[in-house]
């Protein structure tokens, strides 16, 4: 009986569900639940946090990166423009491009996901290379003949014993 091919499919299914209705939630968080900007221009500080929490990364994980504190995080969130070289910086540990982090835009990134969610097709491995339930087997006689041994050396010590 083999177990492991229907069980790694649904699990990566599940997970992989999993994983966009969670971006999908944080998207959404974000475009609607947050309160909308005064000005038109453009935030890069915001657009940074943005990127951040959409990645999940928090902001003691970024000052530890870029050597800084977290409150030097915060205010590099709150401010409207940034440095260059900072931006850059920031760049790289949220995996993202500089321009990529001047040009994004909520509703192309919910347009971009959607779109790749729609066409995807899930490349899911199914060759399970051994079966789950004969390791578990393995691991269950090789404990057997553990005990075995343990228990002859145990009767050996009481044979020793009781000669004495």
């Amino acid at each position: 009986m083999r177990y492991g091919n229907s069980v790694t499919y649904q699990l990566k299914w599940y997970l992989t569900t999993i994983h966009w209705f969670i971006t999908i939630l944080g998207i959404y968080y974000i475009c609607f639940m947050e309160t909308p900007t005064k000005s038109n221009k453009v935030h890069i500080g915001r657009k940074i946090s943005r990127i951040r929490e959409i990645r999940g990364i928090k902001q003691d994980y970024l000052a530890v990166e870029l050597g800084v504190s977290q409150q030097t995080i915060s205010k590099i969130e709150q401010s409207e423009s940034v440095e260059d070289a900072t931006l850059e910086k920031i760049a790289k540990v949220l995996g993202v491009s500089p321009d990529g982090i001047k040009n994004f835009n909520e509703e192309s990134l919910i347009n971009n996901i959607n779109s790749s969610y729609d066409n995807s097709t899930f490349n899911v491995n199914n060759h399970c290379t051994f079966n789950p339930l004969d390791k578990l087997m393995e691991v269950v006689e090789e404990n057997k003949s553990l005990y075995e041994r343990l228990l002859a050396s145990e009767r050996e010590k009481i044979e020793l014993l009781k000669n004495k």
